[in-house]
């Protein structure tokens, strides 16, 4: 996979996406990453990305040139048709789809993804509309631009990447996945200011430890995010649990 991302602050990306696990599929070719800056694709002395809305109003907005001969230059494209049959090019801004796991996972099926760092006021229309292919948010609140989300993507993606974590088996259980949180974690010592670690994950009993899990897992979600229900991958018997906890208020 390639991974793209164009910017006018590459060295706030560099900072984070050169260390720890991005770091380490990045040396074993599993990933390659490039960061752009914008500004080398601009026509004018001062470099300049931006420009006045028409119209009026405050702040400023990113002009299309640049982002469209980026583009062009970064995936070796001719038109845009040929840029979209081979990359997804994603824009990030408030107006897009909420990111969750199931887009993530999408996202790691793409060969070539470009992502797109919007700054200012925001970015000329005709990019939302004829360059980008997908249009991402965090949430619903508002950055000062598109490299934080940029690098959340791009961790999120890296990891689910066959061969960059040591033990791929821990995804299965991993939040979101099957539409449930995680259960939760423990390690020495067994006994901590009182607190006591469950007796169950003491036991060496595997496949009893593998009900516990699952249980808090489903009671987990429930608690904290019950949204997540409506969707998750549940049982037969998964539903049953989850009807007693409500009615337990476990």
């Amino acid at each position: 996979m390639r991974i793209d991302i164009v910017t006018i602050f590459p060295a706030m990306l560099e900072a984070v996406l050169g260390e720890s696990m991005v770091r380490i599929a990045r040396e074993k070719q599993i990933v390659e990453i490039l960061i752009h800056d914008l500004r080398d694709w601009t026509d004018n002395k001062h470099r300049q990305v931006d420009d006045i809305p028409y119209g009026g109003g405050n702040g400023m907005v990113m002009k299309p040139e640049p982002i469209y001969k980026a583009v062009l230059d970064i995936t070796s494209s001719e038109n845009l048709e040929q840029v979209h049959a081979t990359s997804r090019i994603v824009l990030f801004t408030p107006r897009g789809k909420v990111l969750d796991q199931k887009t993530v996972e999408d996202f790691t099926r793409s060969e070539r993804i470009v992502m797109l760092c919007g700054r200012y006021e925001g970015i000329d229309e005709r990019v939302h509309e004829h360059i980008a292919t997908d249009e991402i948010s965090l949430g619903d609140f508002v950055l000062s631009g598109g490299e934080i989300p940029a690098m959340a993507l791009t961790e999120a993606v890296v990891r689910l990447l066959p061969g960059v974590l040591g033990g791929e088996e821990s995804l299965a259980e991993e939040s979101f996945t099957g539409g449930l949180l995680e259960y939760p974690h423990y390690t020495r010592p067994a006994e901590f200011m009182g607190w006591q670690v469950p007796e169950v994950l003491l036991s060496g009993h595997h496949g009893e430890i593998a009900k516990w899990r699952h249980r808090k897992r489903l009671s987990a979600t429930l608690s904290k995010r019950p949204d997540l229900l409506a969707h998750a991958d549940l049982s037969d018997t998964d539903k049953k649990q989850l009807a007693a906890m409500k009615d337990t208020g476990d």
